[in-house]
């Protein structure tokens, strides 16, 4: 949300990026919302191939194997919001409860996993609660509870504790690299 660059629609079309499954791909967004999708999978794409990523997850599969790639990201969004002010500056919490108020606004605009999801989201303060490791932990229990398989994501606080440092330091080399990356792609997109 926060490499949406400040645009509400570029940040819907991030959000539902995940959520868009079977007829819902076909449905038809306004441009900047398609664009905000586009965002979205150029993020996912250059996070996927940085080497800097790939040595927090080699160091996370070990554990919990298929699953490294999620927890790395949710490790991440917590480092990214443990540190926000350093990249915001806007308040935390005042940004949450702004992208919350937008995202409900368009509610019925939401594929049907984003409608579903949104008010878990708004209760529980996600964006806000990354920024704590007890935040972390209760993202990581809800992921483990919603896992097909016994995925023990509910243990991945413990390794992040462990090797704080380390992902912090992998974090921080990769970040200004995906803002610099997701700044590009916005810079693309036509406004019209």
């Amino acid at each position: 949300m926060y490499l949406s660059g400040g645009d509400d629609d570029l940040l819907f079309g991030n959000f539902i990026a995940d959520h868009l499954k079977g007829e819902e791909r076909k449905r038809t967004y306004p441009l900047r919302v398609r664009q905000g999708i586009q965002l979205h999978r150029a993020i996912d794409q250059f996070t996927d191939q940085h080497a800097v990523v790939n040595q927090s997850k080699i160091r996370v599969r070990v554990a919990f194997g298929k699953y490294a790639p999620v927890i790395v990201d949710v490790f991440y969004d917590h480092f990214l919001a443990a540190n926000w002010m350093r990249y915001h500056p806007t308040p935390l919490p005042r940004f949450a409860q702004t992208t919350y108020q937008q995202l409900l606004e368009r509610k019925e605009e939401l594929p049907a996993g984003a409608r579903h999801m949104l008010p878990y989201m708004v209760e529980h303060d996600w964006l806000t609660g990354y920024s704590v490791l007890e935040g972390i932990a209760r993202v990581m229990q809800g992921m483990s509870r919603r896992a097909r398989f016994d995925s023990q994501m509910d243990k991945a606080p413990d390794l992040l504790r462990s090797a704080y440092p380390d992902f912090e330091a992998e974090f921080n080399g990769f970040f200004p690299e995906l803002e610099a990356h997701a700044a590009a792609v916005r810079l693309q997109f036509p406004t019209t």
